[in-house]
């Protein structure tokens, strides 16, 4: 992997989040937990480059984030496809999850929060703002559609501390 400046990072984010998923890991080295995510947005927020991420309050990564000041992305080439799926369909609640796909943590340069040796694209996240989504604010009715036992996510946005690509 290379590190390269946040700035240069290019990707095309509609495809990233729809169609390759990630994996969001929050934690430690020693005790983390991750989970496949489908759903957020990268850019720039308050003059930082940042990408959001949504997570419901029962996934068990939930309250890895809460108690973390970081969180790792990772992007994968597609044959770990099977083990994103895995990671996606699996608590860690139920015991070790990682221990059932190819993957293999490793440290991170700059955050608590472990990533993975077989990613294709690493972004080291530190969270800088957390809001709960509040169905007040749905414009459109269809996203109520996506809650129907009102189960409203919160909203992670993390400065992009370190990135990292394949070389």
């Amino acid at each position: 992997m290379k590190e390269i400046d946040v700035t240069e990072l290019t990707c095309k984010p509609v495809d990233l989040w729809m169609n390759q998923w990630l994996i969001l890991t929050s934690g430690t080295d020693e005790d983390c937990n991750m989970m496949t995510v489908a759903w957020g947005s990268i850019g720039c927020m308050w003059s930082k480059p940042f990408v959001q991420i949504v997570v419901r309050p029962q996934r068990h990564t939930f309250q890895y984030l809460e108690k973390s000041d970081s969180f790792t992305l990772c992007a994968f080439p597609g044959k770990y496809r099977r083990a994103l799926q895995t990671l996606g369909s699996i608590s860690g609640r139920d015991g070790d999850k990682l221990s059932k796909t190819n993957l293999t943590l490793r440290k991170s340069t700059k955050v608590s929060a472990p990533c993975y040796n077989e990613a294709s694209l690493i972004l080291e996240c530190r969270i800088m703002y957390t809001q709960d989504i509040n169905p007040a604010g749905f414009k459109d009715p269809v996203i109520e559609g996506n809650y129907p036992n009102k189960d409203y996510h919160r909203a992670y946005f993390g400065e992009i501390v370190a990135a990292f690509i394949e070389e």
